[in-house]
């Protein structure tokens, strides 16, 4: 039998969420694209590349918060999972090494090649990382820091926003700020037949008072294995 096509909320922030909407549409649903999360560059990031040797992205807006104040592509990155790479090389990288899976994959992947790079590691990011890479580094010996590019907000949502996720067969979680944005939504406009299908099963913690059909959290976090669980 085929899957009923579903509504499916994207709660991530731009520019990411018309990717996944994308994304969704070519699986047979119909996305709603209503973000949660607003990010805002930093102001001063202070950035300082003498001592750097490489770069590790956790996320896509990292890739991209970087490429916007920098337009050295010289260094080696390091990304987790195929889409920040992908966007790594569309931002103009030229040797990018990805690892699928979490922070602790991306870790183990640098710290494997060591060797190969002279000079600290610097995690581009958010104020509010879904992940300690630096503390993971720290446990390979590998010398990293964090640069803070952005950070992100709780997004105001009118009642025409609310009004269009208000049927929604499925929401997308990809963090825990994310998860704490949907939280609040669905304390003051409960959705009990709502699905909410987290990136990974800390991503659904703010989440455990909150009433739904189904909190399912995906088995890797990658986003193709969270759109995975649409049809199941």
């Amino acid at each position: 039998m085929t899957p009923r096509p579903q509504t499916v909320w994207i709660t991530r922030a731009q520019p990411g969420a018309d990717a996944t909407a994308e994304r969704v549409r070519a699986l047979g649903h119909e996305p709603i694209v209503v973000p949660l999360l607003v990010v805002e560059p930093t102001a001063d990031p202070g950035l300082d590349l003498a001592d750097v040797g490489a770069l590790a992205f956790t996320s896509a807006n990292g890739v991209r918060a970087f490429a916007a104040i920098c337009d050295r592509r010289d260094l080696t990155v390091f990304a987790v999972g195929q889409a920040t790479a992908r966007i790594a090389r569309e931002a103009g990288f030229r040797r990018i090494l990805s690892s699928d899976g979490d922070v602790a994959a991306l870790a183990q992947g640098v710290a494997a090649r060591r060797g190969e790079i002279a000079g600290v590691i610097l995690h581009p990011g958010a104020d509010e990382p879904a992940g300690d890479l630096v503390g993971a580094l720290a446990e390979w010996n590998v010398p990293a820091r964090r640069l803070v590019l952005y950070g992100t907000r709780a997004a105001e949502l009118g009642e025409a926003e609310l009004a269009a996720v208000a049927g929604a067969d499925v929401a997308l979680v990809y963090s825990p700020k994310g998860a704490r944005a949907l939280a609040e939504v669905l304390a003051r406009r409960p959705a009990p037949g709502l699905r909410i299908l987290g990136l990974s099963r800390a991503v659904l913690e703010p989440l455990a008072d909150t009433p739904a059909a189904a909190k399912v959290s995906a088995p890797f976090p990658l986003e193709a294995a969270l759109l995975n669980l649409i049809d199941r």
